[in-house]
């Protein structure tokens, strides 16, 4: 049964979070907000969690996973990120992108792209997700929480409890979020003088980026 944290959505609260960041811990997946739409969250090194968040979203390994981190600093140790790189990402960072990149060698194999060997990444703009990635103090596997065989995410965290109320460990309600996806952009042609593909254009503004 999924624990329920109703925190508040400006100054959310530790006790709360730390009992979530308790639960990942231990290997659960839970539904959590973000700048964008709701996510499902687990513990980056945990092998098993990871195939139950695939299994819960009803994706298989060729599905982009994204690495959420707290800033630039963490970003940089899962990507192989150039000078040029790196300015687009800081202009629009933190903020609704999530960034294509080489990943390096501290990401395990099994959750980079089987074929490409990139990682999706962002440093998400949300007060509750900030302060449960601190708490949590690493970064968090993350996939946009759509229900299998649907193309919208859900938004209510009480519809998420009672949709996934078997499968999470904990859906943490800080109220509804945007709904709208981040903006992806493959920067990956980048480091060999090729240009950022948008490979999706969503809540974030690509004039940000320049592009």
């Amino acid at each position: 049964m999924a624990q329920y944290f109703e925190v508040h959505p400006d100054n959310p609260q530790p006790r709360l979070l730390k009992q979530a960041v308790a639960l990942l811990a231990r290997g659960g997946v839970a539904a959590v907000p973000t700048d964008s739409s709701y996510a499902l969250v687990c513990h980056l090194d945990d092998k098993a969690a990871a195939d139950s968040l695939r299994r819960i979203r009803g994706v298989d390994d060729k599905h982009h996973l994204t690495i959420l981190c707290r800033d630039l600093s963490e970003l940089a140790n899962y990507a192989r990120v150039d000078n040029k790189q790196f300015r687009l990402i800081k202009a629009a960072t933190p903020g609704p992108y999530t960034f294509i990149l080489e990943a390096s060698k501290e990401v395990p194999r099994r959750l980079s792209h089987p074929s490409r060997k990139t990682i999706g990444l962002r440093v998400p703009d949300h007060k509750t997700l900030q302060a449960l990635l601190e708490l949590h103090g690493s970064p968090l596997l993350a996939t946009t929480l759509i229900p299998r065989g649907e193309t919208e995410p859900l938004n209510d965290a009480e519809a998420i409890r009672r949709h996934y109320e078997h499968e999470l460990a904990a859906v943490v309600d800080a109220g509804a979020c945007p709904l709208e996806a981040t903006t992806v952009i493959d920067l990956t042609g980048m480091s060999n003088g090729g240009d950022a593909i948008i490979v999706r254009q969503g809540r974030g503004d690509l004039a940000v980026l320049g592009l």
